[in-house]
């Protein structure tokens, strides 16, 4: 159910084509800035409503080459130990071995391989993620908000809101099908930080 969330990470790879489409981000190496960042995901509950949780934690890295954004590199990662919900019990059910199995597969992993920019501020951003153990090849839509000087934390950042879509039946990831939803929709608002020179 929480599958979402990885993709929600892999989506911070299209930071680097919107970016270069918006032309104002800077080339450089930059880094999640994680207590800025919200990896949330949603599925459906019995066609009732729609179920939100979120991975808190993510890290990874943007190689941020402006001039030829196919060149950038995005690597994130995302602690499943930390998967929340309304719900302490379905919390520790998530982590658990009929679900995502944490202790087995403490991460979930995205790699880019592509960038696409789409748009003056967009980029479909294609990558690899690993979930339980599993790869996919994935693709997520990505909307460059601004990339300035951070005033609040004296850096140069940029911000990127995320979307995508996955199914959690391809990584292994089936309980409770087909009463709680295989499509699982992410969104992911990314902030990162360049590093200095």
């Amino acid at each position: 159910m929480s599958k979402s969330l990885p993709l929600a990470l892999a989506a911070s790879v299209a930071l680097a084509g919107a970016a270069h489409a918006q032309g104002a981000a800077q080339s450089g190496v930059y880094v999640i800035e994680p207590n800025h960042t919200e990896v949330l995901f949603g599925i459906s509950h019995l066609g009732f409503s729609t179920y939100y949780g979120q991975f808190p934690g993510a890290s990874g890295s943007l190689t941020l080459d402006a001039a030829s954004p196919a060149a950038s590199q995005l690597d994130v990662t995302v602690p499943i130990a930390g998967v929340m919900t309304a719900s302490p019990q379905l919390n520790a059910e998530l982590k658990g071995p009929q679900w995502f199995d944490a202790a087995q597969f403490p991460t979930m992993t995205f790699h880019s391989t592509r960038i696409v920019s789409t748009g003056p501020t967009s980029a479909d951003v294609i990558g690899d993620l690993t979930i339980h153990g599993v790869t996919h090849r994935e693709v997520l839509k990505v909307t460059l908000n601004k990339a300035a000087p951070n005033p609040m934390m004296k850096t140069y950042s940029a911000g990127f809101e995320v979307s995508g879509h996955i199914k959690r039946s391809d990584f292994g990831v089936s309980a409770y099908l087909p009463m709680l939803g295989d499509d699982v929709n992410l969104i992911i608002s990314a902030a990162f930080n360049r590093k200095a020179a």
